[in-house]
């Protein structure tokens, strides 16, 4: 069932899935960098900033580098 500029029921739903993600993934790093408490002083504002520039592949670095620089 496919329209005639070729786009189908599946990558529409890649494409939602894609956008949630590009979306929802960085709004829940930046507000797990603002709740928690860093070892270095400058190190919240500059994960935020990363998160912020880099969007999508900050968030990634976030969950998998700085989420070990916190204080439990």
């Amino acid at each position: 069932m496919y329209s005639f500029i070729g786009i189908g029921p599946l990558e529409i739903a890649i494409f939602l899935l894609a956008l949630i993600l590009g979306f929802l993934l960085p709004i829940i790093a930046l507000v797990d960098i603002i709740r928690s408490e860093f070892k270095g002083t400058n190190d919240k504002l500059i994960w935020v900033i990363i998160v912020l520039f880099l969007n999508f592949l900050g968030a990634l670095l976030y969950f998998f580098i700085g989420r070990n620089q916190r204080i439990k």
